[in-house]
């Protein structure tokens, strides 16, 4: 499996991979998938400001993609990160998720974030929230019934991991 920043020519199998998350899961709170050039401004939007938007690739194609951008556009939140982050769902439960996280990680760190956030779709989506425990993230709330898709209530999970060593 090979990790690099995505390229434009890769949003196309982005947007396949997020367009069945939409359909078919709970991870996503949007439930009309976004067409290929609605993929593509939210591509510039991430890699113009300076943030990392990844793939993973191996022979069979793209596996995932990942990316992150400020937690929210106020300027108190410009050291906290979101990731986002969606995996082809015949290779789910592979490292494929882990792989991607760890290295937008990295990248957020080396750009001067102090803390990235996940914010989960779905109580029940035990592989986000695994993978994210995995590296490190802990939870930190839940915000209930705050989402409704196919027919019910959903919550969010909010996990946090800090970049820095010196940060509580």
């Amino acid at each position: 499996m090979d990790i690099r920043p995505a390229t434009i020519p890769d949003l196309a199998e982005c947007q396949a991979i997020y367009a069945h998350h939409v359909l078919e899961g709970t991870g996503s709170f949007e439930e009309v998938p976004p067409s290929l050039e609605t993929i593509t401004v939210r591509y510039h939007r991430i890699v113009d400001a300076g943030r990392s938007w990844l793939i993973a690739a191996d022979a069979t194609g793209l596996l995932g993609f990942a990316y992150f951008d400020q937690y929210r556009p106020r300027s108190a939140y410009r050291y906290t990160a979101e990731d986002s982050v969606y995996v082809r769902e015949d290779v789910r439960g592979q490292g494929v998720g882990k792989a991607l996280v760890g290295r937008l990680l990295a990248d957020a760190r080396g750009r001067g974030f102090r803390q990235m956030l996940a914010v989960i779709g779905d109580s029940d989506n035990i592989g986000s929230i695994g993978v994210h425990a995995s590296l490190g993230f802990q939870r930190v709330g839940t915000m209930r019934n705050v989402g409704f898709k196919f027919g019910r209530w959903l919550d969010v999970i909010i996990m946090q991991r800090s970049l820095h060593d010196d940060d509580h």
